[in-house]
Formats: structure tokens, sequence, C-alpha cells
């Protein structure tokens, strides 16, 4: 890849940011050589910044990172189509893109499973997601299964905040062993589908 970041008098190229999985257009921003050198280091999109005048990683701030699954450059070696993974809402608006368009519990869904990865991946002596990966397998099924259980018990009373919390907290920790499995949620959903189909 060879990009020609003199081809503009300020030095910057754009960077067109599309979500990994969904080819949804989440944001465009301006790269310098340095932004470059910094995103491939880091695997987070790192912009420059011409109102901060300087580097700005993408979510240094809101935790909103951008993970890096490829950079590709266009025909004419000026611009940038990188393609990420969204921890979170992608602009600033809070919404899932630059353009207004909302998040979609698909997004957030996709969102929380990127997040849970890199708590695999980068492991935080603060994080309860990276403590579970610690402990093993083992504690992290025995988790799915006491969380199970506690939305049972909440099905059968009458309380329906206590209940989507345990249904969420269910989610959370079953997303957590379908990461330590190798999977991904739309793998299950995949095979609900083919199921779907064959009835």
């Amino acid at each position: 890849m060879n990009i020609n970041f003199k081809k503009y008098a300020d030095g910057l190229v754009p960077a067109v940011i599309q979500d990994a999985a969904s080819d949804k257009v989440l944001m465009l921003g301006f790269m310098n050589e340095a932004a470059l050198l910094k995103t491939k280091e880091l695997k987070k999109v790192t912009f420059f910044s011409r109102s901060k005048n300087r580097l700005w990683t993408k979510g240094e701030s809101s935790g909103n990172y951008l993970l890096v699954a490829g950079i590709l450059c266009d025909c004419d070696n000026d611009s940038l189509l990188i393609k990420a993974t969204a921890l979170g809402p992608t602009c600033h608006l809070g919404t899932g893109t630059c353009w207004g368009e909302k998040n979609e519990a698909n997004d957030f869904v996709k969102a929380l499973e990127a997040t849970i990865a890199d708590r695999s991946n980068n492991p935080s002596e603060s994080s309860y997601t990276s403590s579970l990966f610690k402990k093993g397998i083992n504690k992290i099924a025995q988790k799915v299964g006491e969380e199970a259980i506690e939305l049972i018990i909440e099905a059968k009373d009458n309380n329906v905040d206590l209940f989507k919390n345990e249904a969420a907290d269910l989610l959370f920790h079953y997303l957590i062993l379908l990461n330590a499995k190798g999977c991904k949620l739309e793998e299950i959903i995949a095979v609900l589908k083919d199921r779907q189909t064959g009835r």
C-alpha cells in the first residue's frame, strides 16, 4: 500500500470508515502518514484532527474505539477505506453513524461482542469480563447456568424489571461463553435460520 500523502497541500487523505460486519459507512475522517502508522500500531482508528491539530484516536475519551479489521487504498492511492468494528456509537451525537442512523439492536450486540473479544484479547485487571476469561471455560459455563436459573426464578414472579435485568445478565454471559468457544451470535442465528427453512 503506497499512499500519496503529497497529493493534497495539507498532507491529509480522506479515510472512510466502514463497519467490518455490515459494510455500513460509519464516518469520514482524515489521516496523515503519522495517523496511518498509529492506526496500524494500535489497531484502533487514529485520525489527524484538524480542529485539535494533533493525532486523535477515535474513542480516546469516550471509549467508543474503532477496532481495525482491514485497510484498503483506492486505485489512485489518495484515499483510504478502513474496515472496523465499533465499540459503541461512532458519532459524538450518540448515533451509529455520522449520518444520523440510529443504533439498532443488532449493531449494539455486535459492538458488545467486539468489547467482549477485546477483553479476552487484551486482558485488564479491572475488567470483570477479563477475570471470567482468566478463570476458564468451566467458570464461564457455570456463570451461564447460574444466570439461567436466576432468570427462571424471576420469570415465576411479577417484577418485570427484575426479569429484564436477569435476562440481560444471561445474554451477556452467553455472549462471553460463545466467544470462549470461538463462536459468534450470528453463527447461532444461522443455525436457527437453517432449522426454520427445514421445517
